[in-house]
């Protein structure tokens, strides 16, 4: 399905060439339980800084209160940040009045990082949250991930490029399948060639003289199968920083593969709007999202 809404939204944008994240306040404290990735240390880390310790935080309430689903969700900030207030907790905090548990993915980051330590990160999380599903009472087969901006394309790669476990891995996490039960891609980041990619974060995750056979593999409206999960997406017309091509490229790569997909196109509303409380119309896109979730039957208990 797509549709297109004719509204109005102003939200201020601070647009460099790394990062496509409106100017909003600090992150507010998280004060739940966080749960490291690797807690003896991620793959390929350069160091034992915070930086390179990617994490979940783990938003939920009293079991009674839950469904079963579970969704990982990706902040966006051109892969060299994280805008972990607005794209994160709060987003998290929404999903919990469905009866939903969140977990916000800290990855790792440009310039210390590049491909494919993000990608690993969002893998191992689907893997983690799959292995202590029976812990947290999630269903294993209602796992998602969602990303914005970014983050929207660590999503789209993660929806994109998995695999199924290895049944005879020593570590109980990695015999778990990294594919996610669905998406949700807020203004993703799609593609990384052609007009419509966003520069900054291309070259933040390849870096300025990206090789052109990576940046075609990690165009994901390029990498689209019928195995790719359900998604759902909104993008604003006026988005100048990632061009709402990025998601309708990734909307019509699914509808050839006859994927599930619904796609929301706003004509009015800048980059990086979040859960859209400014503006009447952009704040319209999380019911749509907890419509279609129920549609599927992700919210059952």
């Amino acid at each position: 399905m797509i549709r297109f809404f004719f509204f109005t939204s102003v939200v201020a944008v601070c647009q460099g060439a790394a990062a496509a994240e409106p100017c909003q306040g600090p992150a507010k404290p998280f004060q739940g339980p966080v749960e490291l990735l690797w807690p003896d240390g991620a793959p390929d880390a350069v160091g034992t800084e915070p930086a390179d310790k990617p994490s979940l935080s783990v938003h939920r309430h009293p079991s009674d209160k839950m469904n079963g689903a579970a969704v990982i969700v990706c902040p966006g900030g051109g892969y060299g940040g994280l805008a972990d207030s607005y794209e994160g907790h709060d987003v998290a905090e929404w999903f919990n009045t469905l009866g939903v548990t969140a977990l916000v993915l800290k990855y790792r980051l440009a310039p210390r990082y590049r491909h494919p330590a993000p990608l690993n990160d969002a893998q191992r999380a689907i893997r983690l949250v799959r292995a202590r599903a029976g812990e947290w009472q999630i269903d294993p087969r209602r796992i998602g991930i969602l990303g914005f901006s970014a983050g929207g394309h660590l999503a789209s790669t993660a929806g994109t490029h998995f695999d199924p476990g290895r049944a005879a891995a020593g570590d109980i996490i990695d015999r778990q399948s990294c594919r996610p039960d669905f998406l949700v891609l807020c203004y993703p980041v799609v593609t990384m060639t052609g007009e419509s990619t966003h520069v900054g974060s291309r070259n933040n995750l390849l870096g300025e003289n990206a090789d052109l056979q990576l940046a075609e593999h990690l165009s994901n409206e390029k990498q689209v199968t019928p195995d790719t999960p359900p998604t759902f997406m909104f993008h604003t017309n006026e988005d100048s920083a990632v061009p709402p091509e990025n998601s309708v490229l990734f909307y019509l790569a699914l509808r050839k593969a006859k994927v599930p997909a619904e796609l929301h196109v706003y004509e009015k509303g800048a980059h990086g709007v979040g859960l859209g409380r400014k503006s009447p119309a952009l704040a319209s896109w999380p019911g749509l999202l907890a419509a279609w979730l129920k549609g599927r039957g992700i919210l059952e208990r």
